[in-house]
């Protein structure tokens, strides 16, 4: 199964991939984890890369796209794969479709963008590596590590104003992308539920659906 898996930054996406790969034994590909394996590689388009990351500028579409074309002609894609957050647009989408690979289900999941600034707002970690959340997982004390009994702090990613702006950018260049394939026929969309587990279920019952040979598979 080829599987595109797209959704807002804070929707679930990474977590989501992981299970689909561990039920089927398939890669989940995410673009940041293939541009440090190949920049630890020394690749040619890793060198390239990582001129461009020194420079403090984005890695541009083409390089991307090098790295994905070059992984999924790896024989670890061979029996399928799950793209994580790539295509990020209408421009890779079309360059992915020039790569010749058939996609078999494009997945939204689709969470509210309050819900999304709430859990990433909401996150507070220790330099110790401890992770929080205010609502669902406070510390015993307001704003001090269980661990540590160090400060805790919001990472700049996960600051209000940077989550709304991400999320601008994502339906300004991505939920186009639901239009792109849904005339495809090869869009599902989930809901993403408050749990985990709830959310996987849909998931792989909406797979399910969509293909009956996956079913074979659950």
């Amino acid at each position: 199964m080829n599987l595109i898996l797209m959704g807002a930054p804070g929707a679930g996406k990474g977590t989501q991939s992981e299970k689909i790969s561990e039920k089927w034994g398939i890669p989940a590909i995410a673009t940041g984890d293939i541009l440090r394996a190949a920049i630890k590689a020394e690749t040619e388009l890793g060198k390239t890369a990582k001129s461009y990351i020194e420079a403090g500028k984005l890695v541009p579409d083409e390089v991307v796209i090098g790295l994905i074309k070059e992984k999924l002609a790896s024989d670890s894609c061979k029996n399928g794969f799950i793209l994580d957050g790539f295509p990020r647009s209408i421009p890779q989408a079309e360059a992915l479709d020039a790569m010749g690979i058939q996609m078999d289900v494009v997945l939204s999941l689709e969470v509210a963008d309050e819900k999304i600034v709430e859990r990433m707002s909401g996150r507070r970690v220790c330099h110790c590596g401890a992770s929080y959340h205010v609502a669902y997982l406070p510390p015993k004390t307001e704003g001090i590590c269980d661990k540590c009994g160090a400060e805790l702090y919001i990472r700049d990613d996960d600051a209000e104003a940077t989550v709304r702006k991400r999320l601008d950018t994502f339906h300004a260049q991505t939920e186009p992308l639901k239009d792109y394939y849904g005339a495809k026929g090869i869009l599902v969309t989930v809901q993403g539920r408050e749990e985990v587990e709830d959310t996987s279920a849909a998931v792989l019952e909406a797979l399910a659906a969509v293909k009956p040979f996956v079913a074979e598979k659950l």
